[in-house]
């Protein structure tokens, strides 16, 4: 290569975005989608063995799926030939096919095919690439921000392994501006640049787990700064990304206060405050499972029977968000949230278990009333076990005159809101006949009482900091 050459190559260099200059030149450099790429993982161990078949890369911008094809053609010393579905068509595609075809014939390298936004390529382009593909003429690695079951034909989809890739974690975000400040060749190593503790975490939330988008927002805070050294605030931070940060750690009192806040109003039956609330913890960047999980437990917790709908759709909103993710999800977290608030309230059953839990773990356990036990194995009868059971399906409305526990107590007391209402109507109702079944009075302890050992409490319940 000749000096004029090499100066050309470093004018093009430099005038990349640091995005593109900072793109890993190595797998080993390459951040993120430990799920498929960690060792042992399945496109981990497709690299070593060097068996790579045509794959399709589905997920979100900034996610490496462009970084990723071409080092995966470096690691396989694949010949590289990028192509966009935006920008090409079915003539150009047949020319570099034809290209790759005489360069395997003739002994050179095969050819890694990656074509960026595949879903742009209609049928006929997309059912062009089948045969060289079939042949193994082409490595093809397609990439997409659409789901692939939807967007590519499925006759290219069932000869591909799909990978989807996620957003980066903050903490991924984090390290790759790190590298960036610390990278003198291609990065900002040759800035002195000062940076405020708080900062990379900050830009990393902000840029919604996007790695191009957080190294961009870093180029421009750092070269729009006219401070020698530069000084990397907040501030600066806020005017790169053109976002106000929302001041929200997942791991600090911000984030408990926040879902309380939320956990309350809905609670309260203010939908305007608990959508105000789910935004802020959204924007926060608050984890969709949290959220899904916490919202589960209130279904039951505070609407329970008075609403039973309630538990079946916070469920489904749980199904939904983790098929489709964000930004869509937060439609479907609104109308959930939106929908509990508005239902009506009761912690009946709440309160039920609560205190049923209470007397079990109390000194004494009730034994099983012998009607009640197992009467299906031979010696049963000689212990009077299941005898006088009566069958509830034989009884007028279902509903059979037996004691069920041994004691007079009522742990469920339901309210008169919502279905609650006609569940408390039936069961006065089915209350007074079984208490024709229950015995005037109850002794006050047994020869079997005594010798029951008190029962163990289930430590997983509690684990998670309490913020209702």
């Amino acid at each position: 290569m000749s000096l004029f050459e090499q100066s050309e190559n470093r004018r093009f260099q430099e005038a990349k975005p640091l995005a593109a200059r900072m793109r890993p030149k190595k797998l080993s450099d390459f951040v993120g989608q430990t799920h498929f790429l960690g060792k042992g993982k399945l496109l981990w161990r497709l690299i070593k063995a060097q068996r790579l078949s045509s794959l399709l890369f589905f997920g979100p911008p900034g996610t490496g799926k462009t970084t990723l094809a071409r080092l995966l053609a470096q690691e396989n010393r694949y010949r590289f030939v990028s192509l966009s579905a935006i920008t090409s068509g079915v003539k150009q595609l047949r020319e570099i096919l034809e290209q790759a075809r005489q360069e395997l014939a003739t002994g050179g390298y095969q050819t890694l095919l990656f074509i960026d936004e595949i879903h742009r390529f209609n049928k006929s382009q997309q059912d062009a690439l089948l045969p060289d593909v079939e042949e193994g003429v082409v490595i093809f690695v397609g990439a997409t921000t659409a789901n692939p079951f939807f967007a590519v034909n499925s006759a290219l989809v069932s000869r591909s392994q799909v990978f989807q890739f996620e957003s980066h974690a903050p903490e991924e975000i984090e390290k790759l501006l790190q590298r960036a400040l610390d990278d003198k060749e291609n990065g900002l190593g040759d800035y002195e640049v000062k940076v405020d503790p708080r900062a990379l975490a900050v830009l990393a939330k902000l840029s919604d787990g996007d790695a191009r988008r957080a190294l961009g927002g870093l180029e421009l805070a750092v070269l729009s700064s006219a401070e020698q050294p530069i000084h990397l605030t907040l501030t600066l931070v806020e005017e790169a990304m053109q976002q106000k940060a929302i001041v929200y750690d997942s791991s600090e009192d911000q984030h408990y206060d926040t879902v309380s806040a939320l956990i309350k109003s809905i609670r309260g039956s203010d939908p305007d405050a608990a959508i105000y609330w789910l935004a802020k913890m959204l924007h926060g960047g608050e984890e969709l499972r949290f959220l899904c999980r916490r919202l589960i437990i209130l279904a039951s917790e505070d609407i329970g029977n008075a609403d039973p709908q309630a538990l079946t759709l916070t469920v489904s909103c749980m199904q939904a968000c983790e098929y489709i993710g964000l930004p869509e999800s937060q439609l479907i977290l609104s109308q959930t949230v939106a929908y509990l608030a508005a239902a009506p309230k009761s912690n009946a059953a709440t309160l039920a278990i609560f205190s049923a839990r209470s007397d079990v773990a109390s000194d004494r356990i009730l034994p099983v009333p012998k009607h009640l036990r197992d009467g299906h194995y031979p010696g049963a009868k000689e212990l009077s076990h299941g005898l006088g059971y009566q069958y509830a399906h034989s009884h007028d409305e279902g509903v059979s005159p037996q004691d069920y526990l041994g004691v007079d107590k009522e742990y469920y007391q339901p309210t008169t809101r919502g279905f609650e209402a006609t569940i408390k109507k039936r069961l006065e109702h089915v209350r007074a006949i079984l208490r024709q079944g229950k015995p005037q009075e109850y002794p006050v302890a047994n020869e079997e009482k005594s010798v029951v050992k008190k029962a163990p409490v289930n430590e997983s319940l509690g684990k998670e900091k309490d913020v209702s």
